[in-house]
């Protein structure tokens, strides 16, 4: 699958990877306004087994992916307090 990732500029270390290029049409309303607007980062081929530099497998970041049309990666800091 190809993932296109956005960063936010208004919360240091929270990306957006979309299925889709600049298409947000499924990622709810109220969590756009707290990231604010994407910006383009890059983009890459996302496989199953990829390594990712990020804590989460790349298989699970595809499952979320395909299920909501999206994945949220948070900066470690809010991602440790959230476990």
């Amino acid at each position: 699958m190809q993932c296109y990732v956005y960063r936010s500029r208004r919360k240091q270390g929270s990306f957006l990877f979309v299925p889709d290029r600049d298409d947000f049409s499924r990622i709810p309303e109220v969590l756009m306004k707290i990231f604010g607007e994407p910006e383009f980062s890059f983009d890459f081929d996302l496989t199953p087994d990829r390594q990712l530099v990020m804590k989460a497998e790349a298989s699970e970041v595809l499952r979320v992916m395909r299920e909501n049309g999206f994945f949220l990666q948070l900066p470690p800091s809010e991602e440790q307090s959230a476990d």
